[in-house]
């Protein structure tokens, strides 16, 4: 039995923290309730402890919060979200709250959020290809079940469209035995997507839903909205909200689930704005590069020639792709076929006069350019 105690002690309000004095045994993560001097009910998180203070970051914002009329309530408990069978083909807000005008959510479990981490050791070593429908990554870097991978890109470029196409087109692959031919999985009713929008201004959420909508992929999907004007402190919470579901949608109800979070740009800012360390680092890079295995880059100028989807293929990267490819999971040709594209663009070059080739470097050219280095 916990007695929830409610304090009047709120010392300061800085952005979209609450700093609070004389609180008896705050837990870090744990949930109180806010009530505002008219009455108004929000939701926070406590981010720091320190003796009898604790830092609270109020997920609606701190607007109208002052020291004489706001009391909290700590209630002992972590963040945790309602999951169902049932969300897949609803749309929810950043804090999963379903804003689709569809019936209400009957939870099977509530679950926490930050979720518990996984035995590396204990882990199946990815060796199944996704197939994305984009030449591109299935033939030059095939993404694998179980794998990280950043679309690297730039605001003007189409990265929403690629992370839409994907959604729509995305399917498992297995491989029919004693043949070199391929079975798409994609339509299998044991595929699901979770799709988790961070950030994004309305225009951008009203295209994923319209896109969804109109090309029949919205049963398959859920789709959680973060817009721009929401505030920052759910932002942090939706990619978590995001993945718990597809957990649950992946170890309680056995469906393969793929999960597109865009954009993490919008993320990492929101870490930096609600941080309370004293870290200098970004951690946009902490978040994307670092720990992914792999990246596909969106080129600028190959949008500027109109070319769709301007995916670059040289800096583009699949770590697993040599586990996810070959005899027995995709074709016994997938690596000379996606070899084969560099050398043909070796033969294309050789009609050129060596010397007209200046941004080649000399070594490149000694190395490849003769017919010689065809064979």
């Amino acid at each position: 039995y916990f007695l929830c105690t409610e304090y009047r002690t709120v010392s300061g309000v800085a952005g979209p923290l609450v700093i609070l004095d004389k609180v008896k045994g705050p837990k870090y993560q744990e949930i109180v309730n806010i009530r505002l001097g008219d009455g108004t009910t929000r939701r926070g998180q406590v981010l720091e402890v320190d003796g009898e203070k604790a830092v609270v970051q109020v997920f609606e914002g701190t607007s109208g919060i002052d020291n004489k009329y706001t009391t909290v309530q700590f209630t002992g408990e972590v963040l945790k979200t309602p999951v169902s069978l049932d969300m897949l083909g609803r749309i929810f807000n950043g804090s999963g709250k379903p804003i689709d005008n569809g019936p209400p959510i009957l939870p099977e479990a509530y679950l926490d959020i930050s979720g518990s981490s996984i035995n590396p050791s204990e882990r199946t070593y990815p060796e199944e290809m996704i197939q994305t429908g984009i030449s591109t990554i299935d033939v030059m870097n095939s993404i694998a079940r179980g794998q990280k991978i950043p679309l690297f890109s730039a605001a003007g470029l189409p990265h929403n469209e690629i992370a839409a196409q994907i959604c729509r087109q995305a399917g498992l692959v297995k491989r029919l035995e004693q043949s070199d031919n391929l079975l798409e999985d994609g339509e299998e009713d044991n595929f699901a997507i979770v799709f988790a929008a961070m950030g994004v201004n309305m225009e951008t959420a009203q295209f994923f839903k319209r896109d969804f909508e109109e090309n029949g992929s919205m049963e398959r999907v859920t789709l959680f909205l973060n817009l721009a004007n929401d505030p920052t402190i759910e932002r942090i919470i939706t990619p978590r909200i995001a993945l718990t579901t597809a957990e649950y949608l992946a170890y309680e109800c056995g469906k393969h689930v793929l999960v597109i979070l865009t954009d993490m740009s919008s993320y990492a800012d929101a870490l930096r704005e609600v941080t309370s360390l004293t870290d200098i680092t970004h951690p946009t890079p902490d978040l994307t590069g670092y720990i992914t295995e792999g990246q596909i880059y969106i080129d600028r100028q190959l949008h500027n020639r109109q070319i769709y989807p301007p995916i670059n293929v040289l800096p583009s990267l699949s770590r697993l792709m040599k586990s996810a490819i070959g005899e027995g999971m995709t074709r016994r040709d997938h690596a000379d076929v996606s070899n084969q594209s560099l050398d043909l663009a070796w033969t294309l070059l050789r009609i050129f006069p060596r010397e007209l080739l200046h941004r080649i470097p000399a070594k490149t050219l000694d190395q490849y350019y003769s017919r010689d280095a065809a064979h």
